[in-house]
């Protein structure tokens, strides 16, 4: 049997739809019993400002979904990946034992819309962070395009903020992993 507030968040599901403009996407299914959830979140200074979902189930996975999204708007990033299946279910007053995969489900598809956000975010940093004109091979220090620290010899990283770097074939200058094109020479870059 299902508590009130499950009813309740299956009758009534708060933050339903779509956000089109989303900062992370997550999605997550169970081909077992045919429920899926999708979570749309806006993040604004780590802060989740926004959630919506789209979910396709049961009235447990559809409870679950909608309470998730109720637990985490205005949560940090780190308080948001926080968030157990079992503080899902808890906060719905108790689920079933066969609905209990519901609220792995709700759960899981949170902190996938969270890791796909981190994602895009070091993905922009990346294609934002400058290339340094250094020519290691030349006896110049090695400078990280991301935090600016000098590296005592070339590393695929920076040991001072863990950046990823590659060196530019052309000029052999340091350059962030992913950059498409070197700041130094314009040379394309391959993956």
């Amino acid at each position: 049997m299902y508590s009130e507030l499950v009813m309740d968040h299956f009758s009534n599901p708060r933050n339903v739809g779509e956000i089109p403009d989303a900062d992370g996407v997550g999605t997550e299914g169970n081909p077992t019993c045919g429920d899926i959830m999708k979570i749309f979140i806006k993040v604004e200074d780590e802060t989740i400002t926004d959630i919506k979902f789209k979910t396709f189930g049961c009235g447990a996975a559809i409870a679950t979904s909608s309470m998730v999204t109720e637990m985490v708007k205005g949560k940090n990033l780190d308080e948001a990946m926080a968030i157990s299946n079992k503080m899902v279910a808890e906060a719905l007053g108790g689920l079933p034992a066969n609905k209990m995969h519901c609220s792995n489900l709700a759960a899981d598809a949170l902190h996938k819309a969270i890791v796909d956000y981190k994602e895009k975010q070091k993905q922009k940093t990346v294609k934002e962070a400058p290339a340094a004109a250094v020519h290691p091979h030349e006896g110049h220090t090695c400078i990280c395009p991301f935090c600016e620290r000098s590296m005592e010899e070339p590393y695929p990283y920076c040991s001072s903020c863990g950046a990823e770097l590659k060196y530019c074939p052309k000029c052999e200058g340091v350059v962030a992993q992913g950059a498409k094109t070197c700041s130094s020479c314009g040379a394309a870059l391959e993956d």
